[in-house]
C-alpha cells in the first residue's frame, strides 16, 4: 500500500480522547489510514515535514450564511465605517463609482440599478441610525437596501420603499415585521424581521451564476482561515434564502470544483409544502418531493434540519424574552420583550409538518421565551414521532434560564451559541439586558457541564467567521470596551474552544462518524496551524499554514509547497515537503 499524503514531524491534536496525540498521519483516498506506528514501513506520494507545526482536525463552522458572505464580497462593505459621516460617505463613494452588487438580480418598476451594502450596525455609531432624509439626498432615485450586520433588520431608502408600495403611513406591516416609522407616520428607512421581504423580493432571486460565484469566493476565504465543513443556515426562501434554486447552484459549485469545503444546507421551513402519499396517523407531513429530508447527500454536500425562525435578534432587541429590554441611551424599552415571527400555535403547525415528514429541526430561538417554546414544540415532535437522522437544534440560544438547560440536555438538542458576538456586540447587549441577567447570555462553559452539545459557529456576515478568533472569544469573553461579555465562568478552556470547532460541531451536524477528529477511518479533513491553540499565549494571533479536505490540499502558504534543496534541508525541515517516487 503507498499512501497518497504522509505528514510527519507534527503536533497532532487529533481531538479523540483514545488516542490524543500523535506525530505522523497517513492519508490514501481521502481517508485516515493511520497514525505513527501504524504507519511503519508505508511510503506515500507526498511526504510532508511540518517541523513540529500543529495539525488539528478541519474547523466547522455548525451555522454561517455563505452565500450571503460571498454576495457581500462583491457588495458595498460599510462595516468600516466609524459615525455615520463615515458611512454617508461611504454610500456616496458607491454611488460615484455606480456601485451595485456584483450578479444582483432583476429589480421592479424602472428598473434602476440598486445600490446594495452590507455590514451595518448602529453599534458602530453610537447606537444611531441613518437619516433617510440624508439617505434620499445620496442616493436621489437610485433605490438603497442596506443589510444590517444581524441579518434581521435592513437599511432602505425612500425609492424602494416606493418600488414596494410601502411608503404610505396606511401600509400595514407584516407579520412578523415591522416597517419603523416617526410619530408622523413617515418611514426612518428601517425595516425589521420579515418586513425585509418585501423589499428584497424586489432583487431576488439571485442567478445561480452569481450564487455559485459567491461561494467559490467564500469557501476561499474559508479554507484559508481552516474551515473545512460548515451549515449554512437557511436556503430556498424567506428572508435569509437567495434563490428557489439556491440547492441546484449548490450543486452546480460542487460539480464544478468551485465548493472549497464540505457543506450541510438547511432549508427554510418557508420553502417545504404539503406532501401526499403515506404518512404517520394524524401527520399532515410538509416537506421537499420525493420525500428528502435531512441526511440526503453525501460527505461534499447534503441537507441538514429545517431551519425556522422564532424569534429576532438580541442586538435589535427583537428577540423573544421574559421580560422587557433594558431602556439605554435614549432608547425606552418599556414593554419591549421582543416577538415571535408569527403565532406560536401556527409555528408548532409549520414545525410539525416538517418533522413529521423526517426533518429535524433547526429553530432559531434567541430569546429565553423563544428558547421555551423551541423546547417544547421539538420535545412534542419527538415523543410523538421519534428520532430523526440529525440532532435537533436551536441556532444561538443565546438567553437560557439556569432551568431550561437539564431541559436541553434531556431532550438531546445541541446548540449554537456564537462567541464571535461577544466583541463588537457586547456591550450593547450588557446594555440592553441589564446586570440581574446577563448571566444567561451566550452560556459555554454551563452548557457543557449540563450534558448540552455545544456546537462552534459564527454566523457570519453577522459576526467574525474567523475560527481562531472565535475560540479566543470563547476563552477570554472580552468586549470591544476590554470588559468580560456576561457571566466570567462561562469562559471555556482551550481545549473546550477547539473541541467547539471540531467534535462538538461534528457532533450537533449529526456528522461524528466521519469527521471531528483526526482517527483511522475518518474523512481527512485537517488544518495546520503555526502553533498549538491549546498552549498559545494567543490563539487568535496564530497563523493558518495549510488546510485540506479529504486530503487534498484547499489552502496552502507558500513554505508548504517549496521543494526540498540543500539550502533548505540545512536550514532545517520546517514545511518541506518531499516526493517520494519510489
Amino acid at each position: 500500500m503507498k499512501l497518497d499524503l504522509l505528514l510527519r514531524n507534527a503536533d497532532i491534536i487529533t481531538m479523540d480522547e483514545r488516542r490524543p496525540h500523535a506525530t505522523s498521519m497517513g492519508v490514501w483516498q481521502g481517508r485516515i489510514v493511520g497514525l505513527d506506528e501504524d504507519l511503519d514501513g508505508l511510503e506515500a506520494t507526498e511526504v510532508l515535514d511540518l517541523g513540529g507545526a500543529t495539525v488539528t482536525p478541519g474547523f466547522i463552522d455548525a451555522h454561517c450564511h455563505t452565500t450571503w458572505f460571498g454576495l457581500g464580497l462583491g457588495e458595498l462593505d460599510v462595516s468600516a465605517a466609524r459615525g455615520l459621516n463615515q458611512l454617508y460617505a461611504l454610500l456616496e463613494a458607491g454611488m460615484a463609482a455606480g456601485s451595485a452588487a456584483a450578479g444582483s438580480g432583476p429589480v421592479s418598476g424602472d428598473r434602476l440599478a440598486w445600490l446594495l451594502a452590507t455590514g451595518f450596525s448602529q453599534q458602530q455609531h453610537g447606537g444611531e441610525f441613518p437619516d433617510i432624509t440624508v439617505l434620499d439626498r445620496i442616493t436621489g432615485n437610485r433605490p438603497l437596501f442596506m443589510r444590517h450586520n444581524s441579518g434581521h433588520m435592513a437599511v432602505v431608502n425612500t425609492a424602494a420603499l416606493r418600488l414596494a408600495g410601502a411608503e404610505p403611513a396606511s401600509f400595514p406591516d407584516p407579520d412578523g415585521g415591522v416597517i419603523v416609522r416617526d410619530a408622523a407616520g413617515r418611514p426612518t428607512g428601517l425595516v425589521q424581521e420579515t418586513a425585509q421581504q418585501l423589499i428584497q423580493q424586489l432583487i431576488l432571486p439571485y442567478s445561480s451564476e452569481a450564487i455559485e460565484a459567491a461561494l467559490d469566493r467564500a469557501t476561499r476565504h474559508y479554507a484559508a482561515e481552516g474551515i473545512t465543513s460548515f451549515t449554512e443556515a437557511g436556503i430556498g426562501g424567506g428572508w435569509i434564502g437567495h434563490s428557489p434554486v439556491e440547492l441546484a447552484a449548490y450543486q452546480r459549485a460542487a460539480s464544478a470544483g468551485s465548493l472549497h469545503a464540505r457543506a450541510q444546507l438547511m432549508p427554510v421551513l418557508d420553502v417545504l409544502h404539503p406532501l401526499g402519499g403515506q404518512h404517520p396517523p394524524g401527520a399532515a407531513p410538509a416537506g421537499l418531493d420525493l420525500g428528502i429530508a435531512s441526511g440526503f447527500g453525501d460527505d461534499l454536500l447534503s441537507l441538514g434540519p429545517a431551519k425556522v425562525f422564532l424569534d429576532g435578534s438580541l442586538l435589535g432587541e427583537t428577540a423573544a424574552v421574559s421580560q422587557d429590554f433594558c431602556s439605554h441611551g435614549g432608547t425606552d424599552n418599556t414593554g419591549n420583550a421582543g416577538y415571535f415571527q408569527a403565532e406560536p400555535e401556527a409555528l408548532r403547525a409549520k414545525i410539525e409538518a416538517a418533522y413529521a415528514a423526517g426533518w429535524s429541526i433547526a429553530a432559531h430561538a434567541i430569546g429565553d421565551r423563544a428558547v421555551d417554546l423551541a423546547i417544547d414544540i421539538i420535545t412534542g415532535c419527538a415523543a410523538k414521532y421519534g428520532p430523526r437522522a440529525l440532532p435537533n437544534r436551536i441556532e444561538h440560544a443565546s438567553m437560557t434560564r439556569p432551568e431550561q438547560l437539564p431541559r436541553l440536555a434531556a431532550a438531546g438538542i445541541a446548540v449554537t451559541p456564537q462567541a464571535s458576538f461577544f466583541s463588537d456586540g457586547g456591550d450593547g447587549m450588557t446594555l440592553s439586558l441589564g446586570p440581574e441577567r446577563l448571566g444567561w447570555a451566550y452560556r459555554a462553559a454551563s452548557f457543557l457541564a449540563a450534558g448540552v452539545t455545544l456546537a462552534g459557529s459564527s454566523d457570519r456576515p453577522v459576526a467574525d467567521g474567523n475560527v481562531l478568533r472565535g475560540m479566543q472569544a470563547f476563552v477570554d469573553r472580552r468586549t470591544v470596551s476590554g470588559a468580560v461579555f456576561g457571566n466570567p465562568d462561562e469562559r471555556l478552556s482551550p481545549l473546550q474552544a477547539l473541541a467547539a470547532y471540531t467534535t462538538g460541531a461534528a457532533a450537533a451536524t449529526g456528522t461524528s462518524g466521519i469527521k471531528g477528529s483526526l482517527t483511522t477511518g475518518k474523512l481527512a479533513d485537517f488544518t495546520v496551524l503555526s502553533g498549538s491553540p491549546l498552549t498559545a499565549a494567543s490563539i487568535a494571533e496564530l497563523e493558518v499554514l495549510a488546510t485540506a479536505v479529504g486530503g487534498n490540499f484547499t489552502f496552502r502558504t507558500p513554505g508548504l509547497t517549496s521543494p526540498v534543496t540543500a539550502d533548505s534541508a540545512a536550514a532545517g525541515p520546517f514545511f518541506s515537503t518531499a516526493t517520494n517516487r519510489s
